[in-house]
């Protein structure tokens, strides 16, 4: 014999009739954490007449869940979409014998003890008019199958639903995000502040509580699916279905008042095509690559590699393989590109070499002697070149990355003007891009090691400061600002930007002014001569191989271990033959073409076995796809708008 769940006569359903339409009478927000998702938007035209019909015929009322707006890039391909999913579930209260319907339905699809048992025990846990999910992701025949059998399953909800979909799965895991089910936590937060004891309070936690926990739902859990909820949500509504006296649906009524509101669209600027050809370039190293439009700011790359897929954790991922992502070395949940801060190394010479020029600590053509070292106190700050470079000005000090000239530069500043001069090129600033995370890095100065540290600032950390050493950490994404607005070369402050069409975003804060164009020129020109004049750090960076373009940059590597004088004395150990830890970073910052900027690039390879030699050619070769692909040409919401303004005309 089956047991009974619920002894409740389904003929006695006037009163679970009116509580339903209490529970979905009304207008619900909610605010889990940092997501608005507007609830249910459910105000009854006429109360009492509605309740009365409802009386009369057995109406049912089931949250409807919106569908959520589509994200695409610059071009129209859908980064955010749905796919059809078939689905079973069933409230308590529904239910006359639920051990026979899970008998049914295991007639259909098979259903082991294990998770007969599971089941019985969520409908137990759960409130008797939340509906429990049964079965999801159905194949189409067993969906079919099913519905031939509604009439024997009172109560169950057999129902196709647009389930959540990332075509481009891992190119855009850390930039999209993903949705999944709302947690606990989240659930508890919705509530808070709710009385039980009241009953417009109390039914407001019930509508709350059946609209999260429904199987269909779903919330924004990172990335723009988490920052952009509010917008991309769409509003919860109701459909009402009509039930016999034994309880089974006859029929779905038509009810476009109170059907839900989908969500609104999002259009990046990103280059869906380049971002998979940045990742793709990656292969087995792990880093950050960050593509710019010179002169609109549109970000066209933001890739972070290793990534993941998004798809498998909208219907819950495993332990093990949450674990398995979480655990690796690599960190492919991490994402570099936003999130990331390194030392920038040489590739903040640009920034010193400037402060100095504005400050007036030195002249375009002053020469400072390198002999390979400099002294400072009792200490000895030695350049990368142990011979030394000889007499250099500043254009050779960029291109030959003298670490002596800067050191010499630096101390002349002190750290508040390096400082100064950092944020003005757009370090140490978090830019709202629509998701969440981003980092904004540290410019440190005096008073922010007094308060971080309790320490003064010692003369000795200003020398490693000019050549992007010590405390100072940037972002990918700010190396690609810091390159954009070189690269420029008219004093503008270039924001970036990511979010082409959809919400508006809080402004970023811009900070002190850049300088004036003959300072940029000598910053440019020096970059020139990295990658295409004798003695240049990157001579194969410059020819990008399309139409003769070359590209400008600047090589830089983050010091992840200092080197002990033993060490040098015995010679320092290379960095590939060191653990995968304690190698130094490979960084790049350049722009193309030289002489015209289109596009700006940075880009960071994590504790790279030959430092910035690793980090160049993968920047050459992102830059030559993105001329390829002119991944900078009008966007389609951008076209799309246009065609719209020239109709109404």
């Amino acid at each position: 014999m089956s047991r009974k769940l619920s002894n409740r006569k389904p003929v006695n359903r006037e009163l679970d009739t009116t509580r339903r339409l209490l529970i979905a009478g009304g207008v619900g927000s909610l605010a889990i954490g940092g997501l608005t998702a507007r609830l249910v938007n459910l105000q009854l035209y006429n109360q009492e007449e509605f309740i009365k019909k409802a009386e009369d015929n057995r109406i049912s009322l089931i949250p409807a869940i919106p569908q959520r707006g589509l994200i695409y890039d610059r071009f129209g391909e859908q980064l955010a979409t749905h796919r059809t999913s078939w689905n079973v579930y069933a409230a308590r209260e529904d239910l006359p014998d639920l051990d026979e319907a899970l008998a049914r339905i295991g007639d259909v699809v098979e259903l082991t003890e294990e998770r007969r048992e599971r089941l019985k025990r969520s409908f137990r846990q759960e409130q008797s008019f939340v509906p429990v999910s049964i079965l999801t992701d159905l194949t189409y025949e067993q969906f079919a199958q099913l519905s031939v059998l509604r009439t024997q399953l009172p109560g169950v909800t057999i129902e196709s639903s647009q389930a959540r979909s990332y075509p481009r799965g891992r190119d855009f895991a850390h930039i999209v995000g993903y949705v999944a089910r709302a947690n606990q936590k989240e659930i508890d937060t919705a509530l808070e502040g709710l009385d039980r004891s009241n009953i417009a309070q109390r039914n407001q936690r019930d509508r709350i509580m059946a609209v999260l926990k429904h199987p269909n739902m779903r919330v924004g859990r990172l990335g723009m699916e988490k920052e952009l909820d509010d917008w991309l949500a769409g509003t919860p509504g109701y459909h009402k279905y009509v039930r016999n006296a034994q309880g089974r649906i006859k029929e779905r009524l038509n009810d476009d008042e109170h059907a839900p509101q989908s969500g609104k669209d999002v259009h990046l600027t990103l280059d869906a095509g380049l971002q998979r050809e940045a990742i793709r370039i990656f292969g087995e190293e792990t880093g950050a690559a960050v593509v710019m439009d010179v002169q609109s700011g549109d970000i066209l790359a933001l890739a972070s590699n290793p990534t993941y897929d998004p798809n498998d954790f909208v219907n819950g991922i495993s332990t093990a393989d949450y674990s398995a992502l979480r655990d690796d070395e690599r960190a492919p949940l991490y994402h570099k590109a936003y999130d990331g801060t390194y030392p920038p190394g040489s590739t903040f010479k640009m920034v010193t070499g400037s402060a100095g020029l504005r400050a007036g600590v030195i002249t375009p053509n002053e020469t400072v002697f390198c002999g390979g070292h400099y002294a400072f106190g009792n200490r000895r700050f030695h350049c990368w070149k142990r011979g030394g470079h000889g007499r250099l000005n500043l254009h050779e000090a960029i291109k030959h990355s003298c670490d002596v000239y800067f050191y010499e530069v630096a101390r002349r500043l002190g750290p508040e003007r390096i400082a100064d001069e950092a944020k003005a090129f757009g370090l140490g600033e978090r830019y709202e891009l629509g998701m969440t995370g981003g980092a904004s890095g540290i410019v440190p100065t005096d008073s922010w090691k007094r308060g971080r540290y309790n320490e003064p600032w010692y003369d000795g950390e200003t020398i490693n400061y000019g050549i992007g050493q010590g405390y100072l950490t940037v972002s990918p994404l700010q190396l690609a600002v810091m390159s954009a607005r070189i690269a420029i070369g008219n004093g503008d402050q270039l924001m970036p930007n990511m979010v082409g069409l959809g919400p508006d975003l809080p402004a970023s804060e811009r900070f002190g002014s850049m300088p004036p164009k003959d300072i940029l020129d000598q910053l440019r020109a020096g970059m020139y001569g990295v990658t295409s004049e004798p003695g240049g750090t990157a001579p194969l960076a410059g020819d990008i191989n399309f139409q003769g373009i070359r590209m400008s940059g600047k090589t830089g590597t983050a010091q992840v271990r200092i080197i002990s004088a033993a060490e040098r004395a015995r010679g320092v150990i290379s960095n590939e033959d060191l653990p995968r830890h304690l190698r130094d970073h490979g960084l790049w910052v350049g722009f193309a073409p030289y002489d015209n900027p289109k596009y700006a690039i940075a880009v960071v390879v994590e504790h790279s076995t030959r430092g910035s030699g690793k980090a160049y050619p993968i920047a050459r070769d992102i830059m030559h796809a993105a001329f390829v692909r002119d991944s900078g040409r009008s966007p389609q919401y951008q076209m799309a708008s246009r065609d719209k303004d020239s109709e109404s005309i």
